[in-house]
C-alpha cells in the first residue's frame, strides 16, 4: 500500500509539474506575441512618421515651386507692362513726329501756294491795268468797275483753290493718321502676340517642370512605400520564424523530456516488477482469506438457520450438503 501511495503521489507531482510547465510555456508564448506585436506597432509608427515627413517635404517642395512660378510670372507681367508702355510711348512719339512733319509739309505747301496766288494775282492785276490803259474808249468809272469785278473773280477763284487745297491736305492728313494708327495697332498687336507667346512658353515650361517634379515625387513615394513594406514583411517573417523556432525547441524539449521520463519509468517498472508481483500475491492471499472468512460466517449463519427450521433427523444430511457447497465455492474462489 505504501508503494502504491508513493506512486500516486509521484504521478500527481509529475502531472502538477507538467501542468505548471504547460502554463509557463503558454505564458511565454503570450509574452512573446505581445513583444512581437509591440515591435510591429513601433516599426509601423516609425514608418508612418517617416512617410508623413516625406509627404510634408514633397508638399513644401511643390509650394516652393508654385511660389517661384508665381513670382516669375509676376516679374514677367511687370516687364511686359513696362515694355508695352515704352513701346506705346515710342509709337505715340513716332506718330506725333510724322504728324508734325505732315503738318509742316502741308503748311509749307500752303504758304507756297498762297505766295504763287499772290504773284499770279499781281501779274493778272498789272496785265488788266495795262489793258485798260491801252483802252482809251472806256471811261474811268468803267475801268474801275471792270478792275473791281476782275479782283472779285480772282479772289473768289483763289479762295476756291485754297479751300480745295486745304480739303486735299485734310484728306491726306486724315489718311496718314489712319495709316499711322493702323500701323500702330498692328505693331501693338504683334508686340502683344510676342509677349503672349513668351508668357505661354514660360507657363508651359513651368508646367513641364511641375509635371516632372510630381512624377519624381510619385516615384520616390512608391520607392519609400515599397521599402517600408519590405521592412514590415521582413520583420513579420523574422518574428514568425522566431515564434516557430521557439515552439519547435519547446516541442523538442518536451519530446526529449517525455522520452526520458518514459525511459526512467520503464526502467523503474522493470526494477520494481518482482516487488510488485510479491505485493500482488500478498493482496490476492489477503483477499482470499477475507473471502473465506466471509464464507465461513455466511455458512455458519445458514447452518444455524436451517438446523433451527429443520427436523433433527435431517440435520446430518443438511450439514453434509452445506459442507459440500462450501467446499465447492471455496474451490471456485481459489481457481478464480
Amino acid at each position: 500500500h505504501a508503494c502504491v501511495r508513493d506512486e500516486a503521489v509521484h504521478r500527481d507531482i509529475q502531472e502538477h509539474e507538467q501542468d505548471f510547465e504547460l502554463r509557463e510555456q503558454m505564458s511565454g508564448y503570450k509574452r512573446m506575441r505581445r513583444q512581437h506585436q509591440k515591435q510591429l506597432i513601433a516599426l509601423e509608427n516609425r514608418l508612418k512618421a517617416e512617410m508623413d515627413e516625406h509627404m510634408l517635404r514633397l508638399q513644401k517642395e511643390l509650394e516652393t515651386h508654385a511660389n517661384n512660378t508665381y513670382i516669375e510670372l509676376e516679374r514677367l507681367v511687370k516687364r511686359h507692362v513696362a515694355q508695352t508702355d515704352k513701346e506705346m510711348k515710342s509709337v505715340a512719339a513716332e506718330e506725333r513726329r510724322i504728324q508734325q512733319q505732315i503738318v509742316a509739309q502741308q503748311k509749307k505747301e500752303l504758304t507756297g501756294f498762297l505766295e504763287n496766288q499772290k504773284k499770279e494775282y499781281r501779274l493778272c492785276k498789272d496785265k488788266i491795268k495795262d489793258e485798260m490803259n491801252e483802252d482809251t474808249c472806256a471811261s474811268k468809272e468803267e475801268k474801275q468797275e471792270r478792275l473791281s469785278r476782275y479782283k472779285e473773280t480772282m479772289q473768289h477763284s483763289q479762295a476756291e483753290e485754297e479751300a480745295h487745297l486745304l480739303a486735299q491736305q485734310r484728306l491726306v492728313y486724315d489718311r496718314s493718321c489712319r495709316a499711322l494708327k493702323r500701323r500702330s495697332l498692328i505693331r501693338r498687336h504683334e508686340f502683344e502676340q510676342e509677349q503672349l507667346r513668351e508668357e505661354l512658353n514660360k507657363k508651359r515650361t513651368q508646367k513641364e517642370m511641375e509635371h516632372a517634379m510630381m512624377i519624381r515625387q510619385d516615384e520616390s513615394t512608391q520607392d519609400l512605400e515599397h521599402r517600408q513594406l519590405q521592412m514590415l514583411q521582413k520583420l513579420r517573417v523574422e518574428l514568425l520564424r522566431l515564434q516557430h523556432q521557439t515552439e519547435l525547441e519547446n516541442q523538442e524539449e518536451y519530446n526529449s523530456r517525455r522520452q526520458t521520463e518514459l525511459h526512467r519509468k520503464h526502467t523503474l517498472e522493470q526494477r520494481q516488477q518482482p516487488r510488485n508481483l510479491k505485493t500482488l500475491e500478498m493482496q490476492i492471499k489477503k483477499q482470499f482469506q477475507d473471502t473465506c472468512k466471509v464464507q465461513n460466517k455466511q455458512y455458519k449463519a445458514l447452518r444455524n438457520h436451517q438446523l433451527e427450521v429443520s427436523p433433527k433427523g435431517n440435520h446430518k444430511t443438511i450439514l453434509k450438503n452445506l459442507k459440500e457447497e462450501q467446499t465447492r465455492k471455496l474451490c471456485s474462489f481459489s481457481r478464480a
